[in-house]
């Protein structure tokens, strides 16, 4: 008796176990050997670098929020690679806008296996870094650093989703001497790869229009006391001024500039091209003129702008649009070779035609965005305002540049035709 119970319990708990979504093992089956069968999946590392302390860590976090929110949609969209559920890590790192601390990470990057990078935003951190990626293999995609020598170096690995200094230089000079006409410019930089290059091709640019530049006059990426440089420039009366530098040190140069009663026109590259000059300079800020290599931020694709307010509760402020391309890239390359490996996926990479936030992305040879534009930006009443787009060496108003971009409406439907009123009524189908 004892026995029959025994029996009719261990039925009843294998009813049970059925009744609760699970499979009852086969009869004579050990319960070691019964797993639950789970899906493939495979861990793929995205790097991105970006100061994230710093003078300049909200252009760093900004950027980041960009590949961030690529990463987490990626997820959300449950890509498979290989036949394997992917699930993309983003490896977030800072390199402090300083060349050395960049190289650090760099490898810290690499020996990590990352399958690709974001970055770096400054190219004075960028350069030095692409050799360490390209001795590894390992693609990489700028959404902000704009110095020409990044992909004159002939690295296969190395790619950017905005325009040139060479690009922009000569936009942002021909802008100021259409607009402004001035007679003598004074050029000014932070000594970095960025600053010194884009002042350069400014130079080079106001020089060729026959607009006499001043001897160049030079800070650093950290100089916040411009009195003395600015006491030169005035001496000379220079009626515009050209700064190539970021807005923590580009503020501080214009209200200074101010303060000492220079009433010459102040214009800027991408690096002061963001409302927290406003923060930096005060009401000097209003009227300055800059540039960005790309369209502004806020001409993004609507579903980024509203994905990127919804999850970090801000607009973005500058690059944010590029570096999230730029990781949707690196993404969908993988997709299409079937593979997170560097060198299968890398042909794609160079290949690919992809519509992103930014537009319609295809690279040239060396790795350069085909046909980026240029924007120009002016201060008015404390917010930065697009005034004209510069692409191919045209420039377009703003506004008639955004008529020309938006869709055409759709053509209104057919009217139906009215039957004739002698015609035959028709025949119920049968």
């Amino acid at each position: 008796m004892k026995r029959a119970l025994v029996g009719l319990t261990a039925v009843a708990a294998a009813v049970a176990l059925i009744g609760c979504g699970e499979k009852a093992p086969p009869p004579g089956a050990d319960k070691k050997d019964t797993k639950v069968a789970v899906a493939p999946s495979i861990e793929i590392k995205i790097g991105h670098v970006g100061p994230l302390t710093g003078a300049i860590a909200h252009l760093g976090k900004d950027n980041e929020n960009g590949a961030r929110l690529a990463i987490d949609e990626a997820n959300a969209a449950k890509i498979k690679i290989d036949g394997k559920d992917a699930k993309f890590v983003l490896v977030a790192e800072d390199d402090q806008a300083d060349p050395k601390v960049g190289t650090t990470v760099a490898q810290k990057l690499v020996d990590a296996k990352v399958a690709g990078i974001v970055g770096h935003l400054n190219s004075g951190t960028t350069i030095p870094a692409s050799a360490i990626y390209n001795q590894a293999g390992i693609p990489v995609i700028t959404g902000s650093a704009t110095n020409p020598k990044l992909t004159e170096q002939g690295f296969k690995t190395q790619f950017r989703v905005v325009g040139r200094d060479d690009q922009q230089g000569p936009a942002i000079a021909s802008y100021l001497a259409e607009t402004k006409k001035p007679k003598l410019v004074a050029v000014i930089d932070d000594a970095t790869a960025y600053g010194e290059g884009i002042a350069n091709e400014v130079e080079k640019t106001l020089k060729a229009a026959n607009i006499k530049v001043l001897p160049r006059e030079k800070g650093t990426d950290k100089t916040t006391d411009w009195k003395a440089v600015l006491t030169k420039v005035k001496g000379k009366k220079a009626d515009a001024v050209f700064y190539g530098g970021m807005d923590a040190t580009g503020g501080p140069l214009l209200k200074q500039g101010r303060e000492l009663g220079i009433k010459a026109v102040f214009s800027f590259g991408d690096g002061a091209c963001t409302d927290d000059m406003t923060k930096l300079a005060g009401a000097a800020a209003d009227g300055l003129l800059c540039s960005q290599a790309g369209l502004p931020a806020l001409a993004a694709d609507r579903k980024f702008l509203d994905a990127y307010k919804k999850k970090f509760n801000v607009d973005p402020i500058l690059y944010a649009p590029f570096t999230y391309d730029a990781a949707n890239l690196l993404i969908a390359a993988m997709k299409k070779a079937d593979s997170p490996d560097p060198a299968k996926y890398l042909p794609e990479l160079a290949k690919i035609t992809y519509k992103g936030a930014t537009g319609e992305i295809s690279f040239d040879a060396k790795g350069d965005r085909k046909d980026a534009e240029m924007t120009i930006f002016s201060m008015k009443d404390s917010k930065l305002v697009p005034v004209a787009v510069i692409k191919g060496g045209k420039t377009t108003s703003y506004e008639d540049f955004v008529k020309a971009s938006a869709p055409a409406p759709a053509a209104p439907a057919p009217a139906a035709a009215e039957p004739a009123k002698d015609a035959p009524k028709a025949e119920a189908k049968k």
